[in-house]
């Protein structure tokens, strides 16, 4: 059953205004360029690299295998460059050079579970020292032109317990009273990972708690009744599309009908499937090479061939490429043929479906 939405309005982010409140997310080792250039020509209303260690972006030699970290298409913007690392004097130099290079705004991951990245003291680990944090997001914001917006990526705490709760709070007021423009809050601890449903209910507490300041939410969306979903049920003032937008930029095309009051869109057609991946890997051949791209687009084509009626053939097909251009003679195979796609299969839990659960634990 499709639940009709509620009217969105634009989405402010500092000096940044995004006529829809639907964004992609920062997606570790997806979200370049071609991604991104895809989804907001799919009607995305902002989208954000991939998330870049501070030393590395400022020890980066502008070289051709290197250049894909740092490239920007002309009609992308804005664009946010998210940054991760340990200790606060390093942010502000990476921050820079991405701000030199193009990118519109700034934010930083306190969000990131993977234990690597926990280990080294990254990411969702600063969610455990709100004085290091907090001391990074001001150096960050008082380095940057006041054009620049400086968001914060967090989740709803290292766990559930509740010094972790108040050391999310300290963190989150503290990060508005140093001038953040937004944050995007997941609804899973990082403890959790991607493991059980995000907790919706607390996004809606949250989002009650930060009044006016602007909160994005994170954490199940993979289609578009979900975005509407979690805005109507949280009061959100938006949503970042993360795993949901890997080879499928047709959700923010089907998030923009259902705000216009029209009905869910068919899945794309074979045609408009075979049309979007032929232009992903033109991109990425331009970026990486001929060669270097076919590893990468593995990845995406694993994703885009879930909407292809015979998935299973075309997955399998799609990742044996080894040879560049051979890729044209799967969609040759494949998608010679226009036909009905399907849409891409969830089997994350629907955190609408398990909200009275979310009630009775919150």
């Amino acid at each position: 059953m499709i639940h009709m939405p509620t009217t969105l309005g634009e989405l402010q982010i500092g000096p940044l205004q995004l006529d829809f409140p639907v964004v992609q997310a920062a997606l570790s080792g997806y979200s370049d360029m071609p991604m991104r250039l895809l989804a907001r020509r799919h009607g995305a209303a902002y989208t954000l690299c991939e998330v870049m260690l501070d030393k590395f972006i400022c020890d980066l030699k502008m070289r051709r295998r290197n250049r894909h970290f740092l490239s920007i298409a002309d009609e992308e913007h804005p664009t946010g460059g998210q940054l991760m690392g340990a200790e606060p004097e390093h942010f502000v130099p990476a921050a820079l050079r991405l701000v030199e290079n193009g990118f519109d705004v700034i934010d930083i991951n306190f969000g990131c579970p993977v234990k690597k990245v926990l280990g080294r003291c990254r990411g969702g680990f600063h969610l455990s020292q709100p004085d290091v944090a907090l001391e990074i997001i001001r150096r960050v914001r008082d380095a940057l032109p006041e054009r620049v917006p400086v968001t914060v990526k967090m989740r709803r705490g290292i766990d559930d317990s509740a010094e972790s709760r108040d050391k999310f709070f300290e963190i989150f007021d503290g990060a508005y009273a140093a001038g953040v423009a937004a944050t995007t809050v997941h609804g899973r601890t990082v403890k959790q990972r991607y493991d059980g449903p995000s907790r919706w209910e607390f996004l809606r507490e949250l989002k009650e708690h930060a009044g006016e300041r602007v909160v994005l939410g994170s954490g199940d969306l993979f289609s578009a009744q979900a975005c509407f979903d979690m805005m109507e049920y949280t009061g959100l003032d938006g949503v970042t599309v993360a795993r949901g937008a890997i080879g499928n930029p047709w959700i923010f095309t089907q998030c923009r009908a259902l705000a216009a009051g029209e009905p869910l869109p068919a899945p794309p057609t074979l045609f408009e499937q075979r049309d979007v991946i032929t232009e992903h890997y033109r991109l990425a051949e331009e970026l990486y090479g001929a060669d270097r791209c076919l590893p990468d687009m593995r990845k995406f084509a694993i994703k885009y061939s879930q909407l292809h009626p015979h998935h299973a053939e075309v997955r399998a097909e799609l990742c044996q490429v080894k040879e560049p251009g051979a890729w044209r003679d799967v969609l040759a195979k494949w998608y010679a043929v226009d036909g009905p796609g399907v849409y891409l299969p969830i089997d994350e839990p629907n955190p609408r479906s398990t909200e009275a659960e979310l009630l009775a634990a919150g």
